[in-house]
């Protein structure tokens, strides 16, 4: 059955696209095929919708299957469907003739059209808008902690001094969690929370219930109706425990190095905006291509720390966590990696999404040696701004009171 004359209620009701048992098989085609071009409740541009998602949805539910998934029930669509008869008035052959001679849908969303590419267009205005209020609220956080030091500092003064007239208590938890988060580097606390996001995402996947919901919202794909949220939130979303251990495996080992040369509020920016970015190089690949297919993982966004830290130390010795005796150059490292993902990407391969590590690893490389000067050192009448108007109220009261300040 072609992807492009499966009607609305049908994917619903069957979405692999198969036909039900006990339906004959030229009988069900007939049908679908009546179904799809006579009946006047299904819009075309319905059905345009679903014939661009159904290989969506046949290759997750197939890789669902695999995993164990149970997909939800949908009974009152199945039952919608068969209680429609297919009109007796019309013969196979002249539905088979009607559905190849239809212009509509035959040539739909060519990856090469102008009508393909307009798609990106959103996507790319939420790329750049995301990524410019990722560095904005960056330099913001950097302002309040800057300004809230003092207080803090002398916070803990007074609480070190309760703390020597206070009983110590011995194998209290709480101080047993505070002494091992108090050894953790700056790096590793920040990674932290990212680590927690994606374990809960992960959580959520084995979920039944919440599947429609994390196919929607958690997988990227510039085929979906959704197309601007899940290029952030795919960036915390994983299939399997071994794909989000090796990725979070990777960030943590990279986190103090990373947090350190950039500082936690600017590591916080670029990491976002790496998600959204990488998401963005995937969907110009997938619409050039024509390789349409979901897309998730934290994989682009790690690209971007690996090759920040990569391009800024390259003499830096690094190793295989199973082969530690072999150790080799961060800047050799990032070599070969940038070298597989261009030949997966050329090749065809889809095993990983290329594209989207070529775009991470692409974005920390120009963030490294362009984008610290053109973005982060240039901040500062953002952050003045700000200040009068956490100050003051507004930018035009006080007059010169804001040199004193």
């Amino acid at each position: 059955m072609p992807p492009g004359r499966l009607a609305g209620e049908v994917f619903q009701s069957c979405p692999t696209g198969r036909r039900p048992r006990g339906r004959p098989r030229t009988r069900w085609r007939d049908y679908v095929s009546r179904l799809a071009w006579e009946r006047p409740v299904v819009p075309p541009d319905e059905m345009e919708e679903v014939s661009r998602e159904r290989e969506v949805w046949a290759s997750l539910l197939n890789f669902q299957q695999r995993r164990g998934f149970r997909k939800a029930s949908r009974k009152p669509e199945t039952k919608k469907v068969e209680e429609v008869q297919p009109p007796p008035t019309e013969s196979s052959e002249a539905a088979i003739h009607r559905r190849t001679s239809t212009p509509h849908l035959d040539q739909q969303a060519p990856s090469s059209s102008p009508r393909a590419f307009g798609r990106l267009v959103r996507p790319f205005v939420f790329t750049v808008g995301f990524t410019g209020c990722s560095f904005g609220s960056a330099a913001i956080w950097q302002y309040e902690s800057l300004k809230s030091r003092v207080q803090s500092y002398l916070n803990d003064m007074r609480a070190d001094w309760l703390e020597k007239l206070r009983p110590q208590k011995r194998g209290d938890v709480r101080k047993e969690i505070n002494q091992w988060w108090n050894r953790l580097s700056e790096g590793q606390k920040t990674v932290t929370g990212i680590i927690a996001a994606n374990a809960i995402v992960f959580c959520c996947w084995r979920v039944p219930s919440l599947q429609r919901s994390m196919i929607k919202y958690f997988t990227a794909n510039p085929a979906s109706k959704t197309l601007c949220s899940p290029m952030l939130l795919s960036t915390f979303s994983h299939f399997s425990f071994f794909h989000m251990a090796a990725n979070m495996y990777v960030l943590w080992s990279f986190s103090t190095s990373a947090v350190s040369m950039l500082g936690r509020e600017q590591f916080m920016a670029v990491y976002l905006s790496a998600g959204v970015i990488s998401t963005f190089v995937s969907y110009v690949s997938k619409m050039a291509t024509g390789r349409f297919g979901p897309s998730l993982g934290a994989s682009g966004a790690i690209m971007t720390v690996l090759a920040a830290v990569c391009t800024k130390m390259p003499e830096a010795k690094l190793a295989i966590i199973f082969l530690p005796m072999f150790t080799f150059t961060a800047a050799n490292a990032l070599k070969a990696i940038v070298a597989m993902d261009t030949a997966g990407l050329v090749l065809g391969w889809k095993f990983f999404d290329h594209a989207a590590h070529l775009g991470g690893a692409m974005f920390g490389i120009w963030y490294v040696l362009f984008g610290h000067e053109l973005i982060w050192k240039n901040r500062e009448p953002f952050v003045k701004l700000w200040h009068n108007l956490r100050s003051r109220g507004g930018p035009g009261r006080g007059g010169d009171q804001g040199g004193s300040a």
